[in-house]
């Protein structure tokens, strides 16, 4: 026993290039003093402390992300490399969803820090409508304080996201799916005061959440038992070898997919989008159907493309099937809401399957495509749900579709800029969604998956019909009776809508402003 200890190897602490990961270690910090303001500032200046340590971080990890970037050069080594004992990846694809990330984070950070989450405040709290209702009032006097640790949990979201995207490792890669989804649970369930839906989304969220991780780490453990190894490159090379077609391989490959898959929101695993979007506060909604959707596509397509990229000929097929149910069921169910948020839940389903189609693709152009579909996606939902907080009634927003009839009568201003928002998701021209969809079907095409371009295009003028409805009736339709009042824009939610409206417009006119940096970054360190 002595000759086994001396012979031993001492245990070494691992070499961290912590440059590669400030970005991660910025955000993660200004959660952990998003805390100590929770903790020790008067509550009064909460608000204002949290937004400032909340943006501030965002935002100079952004900054640090585009510093990274700068060493990247496609024509020779375009990535960094592993750090971290080879857990992190920091290459072109890592740095693009992060920097993807960290702007649509900063964006739904001025929507959520506009006021309490709408929800679970009346049209009257604000002081921003015309007319208030005595049921409104009487309300205001039993409201809890405003949800000041709002900030804290959405950067620990943001940091799991960047860790979600980087992950060379799978059991890093199950740390940062945990680290980002138990916020968001909590997030969903900050109007449970106010309404009830947001305590059945918080609930079903969580609940299904916890399958979808337990399927992913059952994944993680027979890749283990197959491999002998996490590493995304280890479990590659095993698989390389003549005798990598094992069970396990494959049994690992589908559980893994599907814990991946639901955080998409692709169907079948999709169950959660419609009730989580129409129960959790507006702006929470904004911020997960932007940031998550990035972060879940980040991991699976360096899942696919690293690690059984070998394998695409079994996997394609599954994928390809998966984006047809997507896109079909996203935008066919769509056209049966009478309720706003749970069409726009029922769009995103819809996106997803018209991403999966670049993912289907397996290429390089496929690749790149999706990164700009997500960040282009991102911007347009957050300004479509930064214009429903703004539509209210006596007991919060309205959201019922009866409630938008004649909207463009009382505010013709949002009235069109949602509409706007709902053309370019339809994926008008001259808007980044028509771009968008033009690139991943280009790849789609290139990759030899037409079929998917045919049932997208199918799909999208399905989904115009219910974006079109929505429009008729808040121009071409008398105001209800009982119609909502549109709150006055406040300096946060003019700059969040500001912004969305410009990234929209210039991704669409200019896309290859993005497109370039998307095609230099198109590469995974393997």
């Amino acid at each position: 026993m002595t000759a086994v200890l001396a012979q031993a190897q001492p245990l070494q602490a691992p070499s961290i290039h912590y440059l590669a990961i400030s970005p991660m270690l910025v955000v993660f910090g200004a959660a952990i003093v998003g805390v100590l303001v929770e903790a020790f500032v008067p509550q009064r200046s909460r608000r204002v402390a949290g937004l400032a340590v909340a943006l501030g971080g965002v935002l100079a990890a952004l900054g640090l992300v585009v510093f990274l970037a700068q060493d990247l050069n496609s024509a020779t080594d375009p990535m960094l490399g592993l750090v971290a004992r080879d857990a992190i990846a920091v290459d072109g694809p890592a740095l693009f969803l992060q920097a993807a990330i960290l702007a649509l984070a900063a964006t739904s950070l001025l929507l959520l820090a506009e006021r309490a989450p709408a929800d679970r405040v009346p049209a009257a709290v604000d002081g921003d409508v015309a007319a208030t209702s005595a049921r409104g009032l009487a309300s205001l006097r039993a409201l809890p304080p405003e949800h000041t640790e709002i900030f804290p949990l959405t950067l620990f979201a943001v940091g799991g996201m960047l860790l979600f995207v980087s992950a060379h490792n799978l059991i890093v890669m199950f740390v940062a799916l945990e680290i980002l989804s138990l916020p968001l649970y909590l997030l969903s369930g900050l109007a449970r005061r106010r309404r009830l839906l947001s305590q059945e989304a918080a609930v079903k969220y969580f609940l299904l959440g916890a399958f979808s991780s337990a399927f992913f780490l059952y994944g993680v453990a027979l890749l283990y038992g197959f491999a002998g190894s996490v590493s995304l490159t280890a479990i590659r090379d095993a698989a390389g070898q003549p005798s990598g077609d094992d069970p396990l391989l494959y049994a690992g490959l589908a559980l893994l997919g599907v814990g991946l898959l639901f955080k998409v929101g692709a169907v079948p695993f999709h169950s959660w989008t419609p009730d989580v979007y129409q129960g959790a506060p507006t702006p929470v909604t904004a911020f997960m159907a932007a940031c998550t959707k990035v972060a879940a596509f980040g991991a699976l397509l360096r899942v696919l493309l690293v690690t059984f990229y070998n394998l695409r000929g079994d996997w394609r097929p599954a994928i390809g099937a998966v984006a047809v149910l997507t896109m079909v069921v996203g935008a066919v169910i769509a056209v049966t809401q009478t309720d706003v948020k749970r069409m726009l839940a029922y769009s995103s389903i819809a996106h997803a399957g018209f991403i999966l189609t670049g993912v289907a693709a397996s290429s390089r152009r496929g690749l790149s495509s999706s990164m700009f579909y997500l960040l282009a996606y991102g911007f347009i939902v957050i300004g479509a749900f930064g214009v429903v907080t703004l539509v209210r009634d006596a007991d919060g927003e309205a959201t019922h579709l009866s409630k938008w009839q004649g909207l463009g009568r009382r505010s013709p201003a949002v009235a069109g800029l949602f509409a706007f928002f709902l053309f370019a998701l339809a994926g008008i021209p001259f808007t980044s969604g028509f771009f968008g969809k033009f690139a991943v079907w280009g790849a789609a095409v290139d990759g030899g998956v037409t079929y998917l371009v045919i049932v997208g295009v199918v799909t999208s003028a399905v989904a115009a019909f219910f974006y079109a409805r929505v429009v008729v009736m808040m121009f071409f339709q008398e105001p209800a009776a009982d119609g909502p009042e549109v709150a006055r824009l406040r300096p946060l939610t003019s700059a969040a809508l500001g912004v969305c409206l410009a990234a929209t417009i210039v991704l669409g006119v200019v896309p290859e402003l993005v497109v370039d940096i998307a095609g230099r970054s198109e590469l995974f360190v393997r």
